[in-house]
């Protein structure tokens, strides 16, 4: 069993304090909701809204989930179940070159997974943003008409150019004196496909010289010719993020738009599309409003999206779903749970300050969880054969059986004990004899005593050794009247007990021992003697998989995919979602049970 460990206290959630505030002063309340997404004029024929909030988890679907996102959907879904409130699941597939339905999937997996759902009596919230592209481009037609976008012809390299720095301002387009039935033409032209990708785009026309360059005449509109998994030939033009984000947020009534540090200085340009479709009559107030929060930066794993992709790609690992990577499909095979998620992400908080989580909190929550939801069972990794000479023997020769009976839980003696049968021969960890005892060691030794754990007391009589002198058998002799349970039990007392299987009954199984897919806190950080940036992958761990072969209670062996259990001694195992079949499960390592990476 893990060690008892105070509780880490729960972080800070500042994003409470302001929800808070709003519900008192009612800052929403004149909210109707018509049952689905739209304008205006749809949302001003429905009812008022019972979801006193409404917040998102707007995942873009260009890969698998990891878990900075589980903080994400922790955070939006929590809001909306403690606060009454309605969160939905939305695609932001704005970007149809990366996109694809097996994202889609794997997303919707990993928000059931964590424990949340996006229905809402009978109404689903399940929203793609690609259905919002008719009013998009309705909107953008409405900016260019009051005089807020142009299209603008320049290159890319001359935008560039023309934007300034942080520290010049940026020079107006030459285009951008367009008249308004001029950029209507050619956005229109746009639209029909009477322009190359990338010769023409559409941008709002705010401030060149504005000290936030994300305020100088950002892009909205770019022609580009790709297949969208949803809308498929329809478009050939298709909304920036930044314009789409905010526009998404209104048409869905959302209050309190979530977002990561990054999106901050985009904050200006979010309220100012708002406000000008507001006053074109398209949306209505209260609009939603954008609050911003450190995304997780964990030690020894790698979160960005880009390599990632690279690290399937080029086969460091299995897939998505590889047991090291931290993405969720990978998390969950590899035996992490929702509910240790949830404390990890309550334990960290919700902060607008940057820092780095040590990766022994997310395994410390794992292991608390587990500790307390895991039955027990016994598994010998790295098996020596251990020979009890004087157990008894049938008529046949054949050694006599004997249950012994270990308890499923030492915390929950509700759940019972179950049969551990015991024989003559029997596996045991090699780590558990020493012909010559270090300082210390109290299992077994020549003529040592030690506890067969739930059975009898044993005195060791020696060992064989092949012809490299390596142990390949442990002999000893059992105690009679010593078994667990037992009045005799206590008659003799001995410092060590070591588990074991029976090598009848034993079950021969894959297991794979999962460590830290990183050997470095921060992968790749820092730079070569010749001053270029070092490769993250030169980070690996070398030893991240070990694959060996168990000898594991005979019980074990019913074990259905996911099933968790602590092998006594060794850590907490995942019967395998991926490669398990019924009566043949693998076991895969979810995490030890202390850390063992304590500098």
């Amino acid at each position: 069993m893990a060690s008892e460990k105070t509780p880490t206290p729960l972080g800070s959630n500042f994003i409470r304090a302001i929800v808070d505030k709003d519900l008192e002063q009612g800052v929403y309340q004149s909210r109707k909701w018509a049952g689905s997404p739209g304008d205006a004029a749809h949302q001003a024929a429905g009812q008022p809204d019972a979801a006193k909030i409404r917040t998102r988890f707007p995942p873009e679907p260009n890969g698998y989930l990891h878990i900075g996102h589980a903080k994400s959907i922790f955070l939006n879904f929590g809001l909306a179940r403690d606060y009454a409130g309605v969160c939905h699941l939305r695609f932001d597939d704005t970007n149809p070159e990366k996109e694809s339905q097996e994202y889609v999937d794997s997303i919707t997996d990993a928000v059931k997974w964590l424990g949340f759902s996006w229905e809402n009596g009978q109404e689903s919230n399940l929203y793609f943003a690609s259905n919002y592209f008719d009013f998009m481009y309705r909107a953008a037609e409405s900016l260019i008409e009051n005089g807020h976008a142009y299209v603008d012809s320049q290159t890319p390299e001359e935008m560039r150019i023309t934007r300034g720095t942080l520290t010049e301002a940026g020079k107006n387009s030459p285009w951008r004196d367009r008249t308004v039935a001029e950029n209507l033409t050619l956005f229109r032209e746009m639209r029909d496909g009477k322009h190359a990708d990338g010769s023409l785009i559409l941008r709002t026309k705010i401030d060149m010289a504005s000290p936030n360059i994300n305020l100088r005449d950002p892009a909205i509109y770019r022609v580009r010719r790709a297949h969208h998994h949803n809308t498929g030939d329809k478009w050939c033009i298709y909304p920036m993020y930044t314009f789409a984000h905010p526009i998404e947020d209104a048409l869905e009534q959302i209050t309190h738009s979530i977002c990561t540090l990054e999106f901050e200085d985009q904050r200006p340009f979010y309220d100012w599309l708002l406000e000008r479709l507001a006053e074109a009559g398209l949306l209505a107030h209260p609009l939603p409003k954008q609050y911003e929060f450190a995304r997780l930066n964990l030690t020894y794993v790698v979160l960005s999206k880009r390599k990632l992709i690279q690290l399937v790609e080029e086969k460091h690992v299995s897939g998505w779903d590889d047991p090291r990577l931290p993405t969720l499909a990978g998390a969950r095979r590899r035996g992490y749970v929702a509910e240790g998620f949830k404390l990890f992400t309550d334990r960290i908080g919700v902060s607008k300050a940057d820092s780095w989580i040590e990766y022994t909190i997310l395994e410390d929550c794992m292991r608390e969880v587990l500790n307390e939801g895991s039955e027990r069972r016994i598994a010998v990794l790295d098996p020596i054969k251990l020979v009890i000479d004087n157990y008894p023997l049938d008529s046949n020769g054949k050694s006599q059986v004997e249950d012994c009976f270990a308890p499923n839980h030492p915390l929950k003696p509700e759940l019972g004990k179950r049969v551990v049968p015991l024989t003559r021969e029997l596996w045991i960890e090699r780590e558990d004899f020493m012909e010559v005892p270090s300082k210390g060691f109290f299992r077994l030794v020549p003529d040592g005593l030690v506890r067969l754990r739930y059975g009898y007391v044993v005195k060791c009589t020696g060992c064989e050794k092949d012809a490299n002198g390596n142990v390949t058998v442990v002999h000893c002799e059992y105690l009679p009247d010593t078994k667990s349970g037992t009045p005799g039990s206590d008659s003799i007392k001995v410092k060590g007990n070591i588990h074991w299987v029976s090598v009848t009954h034993a079950y021969e199984c894959e297991v794979r021992l999962y460590d830290r897919l990183f050997k470095e806190a921060h992968p790749g950080q820092g730079h070569t003697e010749d001053g270029r940036d070092r490769d993250f992958l030169t980070d690996l761990n070398p030893n991240s998989v070990t694959v060996i072969t168990a000898q594991l209670e005979p019980s074990l062996k019913d074990a259905k995919a996911e099933d968790s259990f602590q092998f006594e001694r060794h850590g907490y195992f995942v019967a395998d979602i991926k490669d398990s079949v019924a009566g043949t499960p693998v076991f895969n390592r979810t995490v030890t049970l202390r850390d063992a990476w304590q500098k």
